[in-house]
């Protein structure tokens, strides 16, 4: 067995409860729940040593939601104006990611959302970050 192979082993044991694809829902909270934490630590700094990390959890979650969970159809901003629109959204109204401006900028695919934006979504609409992660 090679060198790599025996460290990735050992390390397993420990590291499946969190790089494992969910079968259940108690597993797919856990790691929404890991996701969550992991993107308050990396914040918008996304050369943190854990942002692959990060990554690896939400394809994990995205795995389940595709399997268990009906999702909005498309990328991140098209997700966003679906859950604008079916809570009756305005950008004004989505002050915790920026200014109506930027909101505008992200709606029109000119800037894309970072960490803490993806975050504060995620917590607003009651959705996994991996919603918001193109």
């Amino acid at each position: 067995m090679s060198k790599t192979l025996e460290k990735t082993t050992r390390a397993w044991k420990e590291a499946k409860q969190t790089l494992s694809v969910p079968r259940c829902e108690p597993e797919y909270d856990r790691l929404v729940s890991i996701l969550d934490e992991l993107l308050d630590k990396i914040g918008n700094n996304e050369r943190h040593p854990l942002a692959r990390l990060a990554e690896t959890i939400a394809t994990l979650i995205e795995a389940y939601e595709d399997e268990h969970v009906q999702m909005p159809e498309g990328d991140a901003i098209s997700a966003l104006r679906l859950l604008m629109e079916e809570h009756g959204l305005k950008q004004k109204d989505m002050k915790e990611i920026g200014s109506q401006g930027i909101v505008s900028e992200m709606l029109n695919g000119k800037r894309k959302l970072n960490t803490t934006q993806i975050k504060k979504l995620s917590k607003r609409f009651h959705v996994s970050p991996a919603v918001f992660i193109d």
